[in-house]
């Protein structure tokens, strides 16, 4: 099964300030890890329209999906939406039935002009529901666009993905040991990755409130039968190393 590319354009000032961490990227490449479609890239970029309209062009063509977050707001920095517009080719028109439920929502006495921005979308676009505050996110083409506060991104993505076509779901396996250092089988796991190209193979150490070190050796990739080759094989590398391997990943670990 030929699996779907995505990248995520993180779209916001505030994150390349360093006012705001991105706490969006996580619990969109869950998701997508679910649905079986591979996030390959992630570009943080700033609310300047020619970077936003030539970013997204240039994601659209070159992978299967394209997620955004952030700058679809009421205020003037909020300029996702005219972007993709222009982006896509398509005018920002208003979307009545999102004019409707925002209007009300908010009462018509708040739903001011700056409000009312939120209700136009690229002409011929589908809005993406948000159950948190009411205005909308959108797709159009194969570009998906998303709020960026925490909380809407996470409903919006919960709607959104299960939707999306779904392809064989990303599949882990991993275990760990105690006292094992990378340095003491880098080669070796440089000769494994060799072995088994098609599953992504890592090494992560760790360190417990314990005070208890080591490493943990995971397997990931979208065929099961390759990962589990795969996760034997980290299995008797961290035996050949004279450490024992314990199913999992340590911070993981259960409680005796």
């Amino acid at each position: 099964m030929l699996q779907k590319t995505a990248c995520f354009l993180v779209i916001g000032n505030e994150i390349l300030s360093g006012r705001t961490q991105d706490a969006n990227t996580q619990v969109l490449a869950q998701a997508l890890n679910a649905q079986g479609i591979r996030l390959m890239e992630v570009r943080v970029i700033p609310d300047i329209e020619d970077r936003i309209v030539r970013t997204v062009r240039e994601c659209s063509a070159t992978f299967d999906l394209v997620f955004t977050s952030g700058g679809i707001g009421p205020t003037h920095d909020d300029i996702t939406a005219e972007c993709v517009a222009t982006a896509m080719g398509a005018p920002l028109v208003r979307h009545e039935e999102s004019f409707r439920l925002l209007e009300a929502a908010l009462g018509a006495d708040r739903f001011n002009a700056a409000r009312q921005r939120m209700a136009y979308l690229p002409e011929g676009s589908t809005p993406i529901l948000n159950t948190v505050s009411v205005a909308p996110g959108f797709s159009i083409g194969n570009v998906h666009v998303m709020a960026g506060v925490p909380s809407i991104f996470a409903s919006m993505v919960a709607w959104l993905v299960p939707q999306l076509e779904k392809g064989a779901p990303l599949v882990s396996a991993s275990w760990h040991a105690a006292g094992l250092k990378e340095g003491d089988f880098a080669a070796d796991l440089a000769t494994l990755q060799k072995t088994f190209p098609a599953v992504d193979l890592g090494s992560y150490p760790y360190h417990l409130p314990d005070g208890a070190s080591g490493v943990a050796l995971v397997a990931k990739g979208y065929d099961g039968d390759l990962v589990g080759k795969a996760a034997l094989a980290l299995h008797d590398l961290i035996m050949a190393h004279g450490r024992e391997p314990l199913a999992g990943e340590a911070a993981h670990k259960q409680p005796a």
